[in-house]
């Protein structure tokens, strides 16, 4: 079986890609616009442009490096991956957080406990790094939404009001 078909960087490129021309088919029904009158299929064109060049990017990185080590006659070591639960966890649970404390509590509590709660399912990371992490993305979460784009969406609340 060709190794080439199997890697990982491929698989995901192409999934990427997959992705990207999905969301750019299905923006183009909508009015583009331009930079100066966005209309409502812009940020998902460029959206699924940004994720098919992504991809693109990921798949041949991962077709040279696959190809670099058989022409190197390098193999990799036959390891058995195993499936990450504690990752997806803590990801999928730091998304239900980061509805649930922004609806209630704001911007602010809501993007630190993504973040935070995200970060742990990294095996590199420990409290301390998640913390800090989330504290910086909080900064920027409050620039970037808050004041640059001035998103409507409160920093602190309390409630569901």
């Amino acid at each position: 079986m060709n190794r080439t078909l199997l890697h990982k960087d491929l698989i995901g490129g192409a999934l990427l890609i997959a992705v990207g021309i999905g969301v750019l088919t299905h923006s183009v029904a909508y009015h583009i616009g331009t930079l100066v009158q966005m209309g409502p299929g812009f940020f998902p064109f460029f959206l699924g442009l940004i994720l098919a060049l992504v991809g693109c990017g990921i798949a041949v990185q991962g077709y040279l490096s696959v190809h670099a080590d058989g022409v190197s006659g390098k193999t990799a070591p036959k390891k058995k991956l195993r499936p990450e639960w504690k990752a997806w966890l803590l990801i999928c649970l730091g998304m239900v957080a980061f509805v649930v404390l922004t609806k209630y509590l704001g911007l602010v509590a809501g993007t630190f406990a993504v973040v935070f709660i995200s970060a742990l399912g990294d095996r590199d990371n420990n409290i301390k790094s998640a913390a800090l992490l989330a504290l910086a993305m909080v900064a920027i979460a409050v620039v970037v939404f808050w004041w640059a784009l001035q998103i409507q969406l409160p920093l602190f609340k309390w409630g569901a009001v």
